[in-house]
């Protein structure tokens, strides 16, 4: 069992990140942006500023990290290629989006379909780009 080619992971992870940030502005600031701006106004919240947008997208950034790199890590144990990809997306998707969703959905933060769609959106967007991301990473030789 090799050593995780770091460089690897990060452009993997940076690929990955992109999509995971496309996904997440098309679903938040088109689809569902009528819906932020009345849950936003029921907490009485300002709405996102280009502060809160820029850290959104850094965390989109880290998980596609964090999902390359799992994929680089179970690699050795269930091969490469897209299968196992789709496995470390799985994982990221439990960890980082099931869990991270559920806890407002379950203090009556966000309504359920909110929730549900986030959810949803979440398992297509992490497959996508973790296979993407994992396309680019390569064990050293």
């Amino acid at each position: 069992m090799g050593k995780i080619n770091l460089g690897r992971v990060i452009l993997g992870g940076i690929v990955a990140g992109a999509i995971v940030d496309v996904f997440e502005y098309f679903l938040n600031a088109k689809l569902l942006a009528e819906q932020w701006s009345a849950l936003m106004a029921a907490q009485k919240l300002p709405m996102f500023g280009t502060n809160e947008i820029v850290a959104f997208n850094v965390v989109g950034l880290a998980i596609g990290l964090i999902a390359v790199w799992t994929y680089a890590a179970i690699r050795p144990r269930f091969g490469a290629g897209p299968k196992t990809a789709v496995y470390a997306a799985l994982l990221t998707w439990v960890t980082a989006y099931v869990l991270m969703d559920l806890s407002p959905l379950i203090s009556g933060i966000f309504p359920r379909t909110l929730a549900l769609t986030l959810i949803g959106v979440g398992l297509v967007e992490i497959v996508v780009a973790t296979v993407a991301g994992a396309y680019f990473y390569k064990e050293a030789a």
